[in-house]
């Protein structure tokens, strides 16, 4: 059974959600139960294109998840909207192109996932000198975006810490030596996750190391390898990876110097990242539902084309690096450890119990209930 995702948390839910190994995960509840019949009431007369503009390609969730899941329910709200896509590979220079080629095909909307959310603010004034109206989606782009779907990031952040401090246990010590890899400071979610971790760990571990491992699994390993060898690898009690992605390249550079048994964080329940917390070589992921998020996203595009904001999508304000004032629907993370699996990332339909348990992982899925 699909639980139902829940947009607010409090701060005892929180704190519980990390302690307690089998909690049931619910992630962000999506707008679109509750305002789809006016979404789609609207959309269905509506014409025009979307554009949907998304960073890079090498983390799996973009084209495996969020291109799909927005696609099919803009299609469901407004059959007759076209929609047009285009991945930047992870070059800012490209997305700028592909934004510039989509305005001047006429979208009407731009939803854009930015992979310089500074260097994109070009491409939004373009835009809204067109009388294009912007979604900023999951990263939230500067310049006059009209609205912003993502996650609470700074949660997202406290969550790792706070996951990684319930790992170690009665070992998270003010002087317990840990690795801190975080994402590409072009990013703005990347200083919201540091923020939210560092907040949550100050005062109750060192942070020895801290590096940007630019959300590239080689250059987190490569990143990883230096703090090995510059702290010793006895000296180390556990390592931050901001997501699943670089947690990949860490978690070899880890095996390399016979720290696997050490606490590894991640975000984005990517299937290896989930196979990894099955192995024991990775603690716990940062499980941020792509369903609710695209959408959401989806139904606040139909929702400009048609001429406004659905009214109870967005719940909150949030100011970008430019300082405009987004209105902004913010999303509820929610923490996957080995015990909980089951009863979120599966029991959401992201993986099958096949995936997960592929030959080589058979007997860990079994140890962990999964079989």
């Amino acid at each position: 059974m699909k639980h139902p995702l829940k947009r607010v948390a409090t701060a005892t839910a929180v704190v519980s959600l990390v302690l307690a190994a089998a909690a049931c995960g619910k992630a962000g509840t999506s707008s679109s139960s509750s305002s789809s019949a006016s979404a789609g009431s609207s959309g269905a007369a509506a014409s025009g294109s979307i554009g949907l503009l998304l960073p890079e390609n090498t983390t799996t969730r973009y084209e495996q998840f969020d291109k799909p899941l927005f696609e099919a329910k803009v299609k469901a709200l407004a059959p007759n909207v076209e929609i047009k896509y285009a991945n930047a590979g992870g070059s800012p220079q490209t997305q700028a192109q592909q934004a510039t080629t989509m305005i001047n095909a006429g979208v009407k909307v731009l939803v854009v996932d930015a992979q310089d959310s500074a260097q994109i603010k070009s491409s939004v004034d373009a835009a809204r000198a067109k009388g294009i109206k912007v979604v900023a989606y999951d990263r939230l782009a500067q310049g006059p975006v009209d609205a912003y779907v993502s996650f609470d990031n700074v949660k997202v952040g406290q969550l790792q810490g706070q996951g990684l401090l319930a790992t170690m246990g009665s070992k998270a010590t003010p002087s317990a030596k840990i690795v801190e890899i975080d994402g590409d400071s072009a990013d703005p979610n990347a200083a919201d996750f540091k923020n939210g971790f560092q907040g949550a760990v100050k005062g109750k571990l060192d942070i020895a190391y801290d590096a940007s491992g630019l959300w590239k699994p080689d250059i987190a390993a490569q990143k990883a390898t230096a703090a090995i060898n510059q702290l010793g690898a006895s000296n180390i009690a556990g390592f931050y990876s901001a997501n699943d992605g670089m947690a990949a390249g860490i978690a070899t550079s880890m095996k390399n110097a016979g720290l696997s048994a050490l606490p590894l964080t991640g975000q984005d329940a990517q299937l290896d990242a989930i196979q990894r917390i099955v192995a024991g070589t990775q603690s716990f992921t940062i499980y941020k539902a792509y369903k609710p998020e695209a959408e959401a996203a989806a139904e606040l595009a139909v929702g400009l084309l048609s001429g406004q904001i659905p009214s109870n999508i967005v719940n909150s304000t949030k100011t970008n690096g430019s300082g405009n004032q987004v209105p902004s629907d913010l999303l509820t993370p929610v923490l996957v450890n080995k015990a909980n699996i089951k009863s979120t990332v599966v029991a959401d339909g992201l993986w099958t119990v096949a995936q997960i348990c592929t030959p080589d992982f058979a007997a860990a899925c079994k140890s962990a209930g999964l079989s």
